[in-house]
């Protein structure tokens, strides 16, 4: 199991990777463009475009933001194949995930994948102690939520809230934020709503 679970972590990152290049190609954007503004060096965003890097959720946020679109964007399509239901429904089979193993995150994207919608609905799942890190961080839009299962640390500027079981919240991305989970031992799952600004 530790075998698949080694080999299945580089294939996270070269899909996410390739995901990245595919729109910044399609947007004509060059590394350094990005670079700029994002604030991270050309050798880092190469490094997560080729999957040699993990880049944590602050800086996929920042990456999204610039080229457009929102944290849902990144996953990349599951295969669907042609109906017009797939823009509608989302089976869950079909569900896109994004796994940040460094960090004991993955979120599954429960809206249809590829579809250019500003509402995006996830299911987190955030293992013991898993964390998007002591950096708070922003982004584009607006984002709610309701804990599912275990608890979540939330911090929102300066103030910090322990969500249990039916806890809920909301507020705007660009507020600087970060989460976690604090239990050393349990899971936490959190059904998330991202609606990204109309550009």
């Amino acid at each position: 199991m530790s075998k698949k679970a080694v080999k299945a972590e580089p294939a996270v990152d070269v899909a996410v990777g390739q995901r990245i290049r595919e729109l910044r190609r399609s947007r004509k954007l060059s590394l350094e463009t990005i670079a700029a503004r994002t604030d991270l060096s050309i050798g880092f965003l190469s490094q997560i475009e080729r999957g040699l890097s993990s880049p944590s959720l602050r800086v996929l946020a920042t990456i999204a933001d610039v080229l457009g679109v929102g944290i849902a964007g990144l996953f990349g399509a599951k295969d669907a194949a042609g109906s017009g239901s797939e823009a509608i429904v989302t089976r869950e089979p079909q569900r896109a995930e994004l796994n940040l193993w460094r960090t004991g995150i993955s979120k599954q994207l429960l809206s249809p994948s590829g579809s250019e919608g500003r509402l995006n609905l996830f299911l987190v799942h955030m293992e013991p102690a898993g964390s998007t890190g002591d950096e708070l961080y922003t982004h584009d839009g607006e984002e709610a939520g309701l804990v599912l299962e275990g608890e979540m640390k939330l911090t929102v500027d300066a103030e910090s809230w322990t969500l249990k079981t039916g806890d809920s919240f909301r507020f705007a991305s660009r507020r600087p934020h970060r989460f976690s989970n604090p239990s050393s031992k349990a899971k936490a799952v959190v059904l998330w709503v991202n609606c990204v600004s109309a550009v």
